[in-house]
């Protein structure tokens, strides 16, 4: 009896020793929550959007006047006064129009010179034959003849003096045209677009060639951003701008919003509006044609509550739940499924009282508490109202003890 008694209690104390251990593991594991206190702080709520830096002038040089070009003044990044040459059509043809142009304008005044003679000389004749007229000495035939002559020759006076003016245009036209074949810098700037070279020919048309782009000030810049019609109300002319370049992907640089066009901009039915942000550009870093990610600075609120945006997604989950996610039930199907779809409905609105945060217990369970939130920063939210205070800790995170957030994976690893 000994020897049995001795193999059946170790088995016994082994056996409740199992069964204790099976209950005590079949407890559901306590949940555990991810927190993190309240502070007090600045918000910066923004619209973002992107566009291209230009310089506020830009002036396309071209020619009025055909030619093959001699020379080029400038190149590539040169700088520029108004008025200086830029290049040299080849004069030549131009230099003889103006002289020819001057011979005719010479020609024209031998002319006038010469009718004013004829026209005295009709006029001495006329007098001459009106004094026989009235003597009876000629006919009145002759006397008609000589006043023909008189009336040709003041108007062959008005023919001379209009041959004249025609001459002295043709001249001013041939001069003129030569001035043009000196190209000449319109604006101060730098060249930033040369498209021609020397010995090339230009042809001046309706369609007038580009030869040079010249910006007039890249010390003054600006962004013309595509602002999407759902924030365009948020955006004000005079608001502060932040935005980056790829140049210099650490840096960032300061705007200000100078200009909202009225005029939409609709691609694939998609409305956007072109915002305008002037920038100042005194070191020349930026260039022409840069890419800039735009921020705009639509409204700032310092030193208040601010509630993490993941708080207000948090939402405990229940037995059921858990139940349904390890049977691969959908959450959807039952009353915490609608739940859950309630609160996210609740927490996609920016702003009203049925939002809900929840603060830790001292006994490890979440306590709901309603707030209404107000401008958010993509990060935090702030608090308008709520029974919240600065240091509460809210519960962002919920996981099970012994589980990693986010759910449980193989204890084998990952499948591949």
């Amino acid at each position: 009896m000994k020897k049995i008694a001795r193999i059946v209690v170790p088995l016994l104390v082994l056996a409740v020793l199992g069964l204790g251990g099976y209950f005590y593991f079949k407890k559901p594991p306590k949940p555990q929550f991810k927190t993190l206190k309240l502070e007090r702080g600045s918000i910066v709520s923004a619209v973002s959007a992107t566009g291209t830096l230009n310089a506020v002038v830009t002036v396309q040089v071209g020619t009025q006047v055909s030619g093959t070009l001699s020379k080029l003044y400038v190149d590539f990044n040169s700088p520029v006064k108004k008025g200086q040459p830029i290049a040299q059509i080849d004069p030549a043809l131009f230099n003889s129009a103006v002289e020819q142009a001057r011979g005719n304008a010479l020609n024209s005044a031998a002319n006038l010179g010469k009718a004013r003679v004829t026209l005295a000389d009709a006029k001495r004749t006329l007098g001459r034959n009106r004094q026989l007229l009235g003597q009876g000495i000629i006919a009145q035939s002759d006397m008609d003849v000589a006043q023909t002559a008189y009336d040709a020759a003041l108007t062959g006076i008005s023919a001379a003096q209009a041959s004249i003016m025609q001459t002295r245009g043709a001249l001013k036209q041939a001069e003129t045209n030569l001035n043009y074949a000196t190209i000449r810098s319109p604006v101060d700037g730098i060249v930033v677009s040369r498209n021609v070279d020397v010995g090339q020919t230009v042809a001046a048309s309706f369609t007038t060639p580009t030869l040079f782009t010249i910006a007039q000030d890249l010390t003054k810049m600006q962004i013309e951003t595509s602002v999407d019609e759902s924030d365009i109300s948020r955006v004000q002319v005079g608001q502060p701008a932040n935005f980056t370049v790829d140049a210099y992907p650490e840096q960032q640089f300061t705007g200000t919003v100078i200009q909202i066009r009225n005029a939409p901009v609709v691609t694939q039915n998609v409305v956007t509006y072109v915002t305008v942000i002037g920038v100042s550009n005194k070191d020349l870093k930026l260039k022409p044609g840069m890419t800039a990610n735009v921020s705009v600075q639509t409204q700032k609120k310092d030193d208040v509550l601010r509630i993490p945006n993941a708080a207000l997604r948090f939402k405990p989950k229940t037995g059921k739940e858990e139940k349904g996610a390890k049977g691969g039930m959908v959450a959807g199907n039952g009353s915490a499924g609608r739940e859950q779809r309630g609160a996210g409905a609740k927490g996609s609105s920016k702003r009203g009282g049925g939002q809900k945060v929840y603060l830790l217990k001292s006994d490890g369970t979440p306590l709901a508490v309603s707030v209404t939130t107000g401008i958010s920063d993509g990060g935090f939210v702030e608090l308008v109202t709520g029974d919240l205070k600065e240091n509460d800790e809210v519960i962002i995170e919920q996981s099970t003890q012994g589980k990693k957030p986010g759910g449980m994976g193989s204890p084998m690893g990952p499948r591949f």
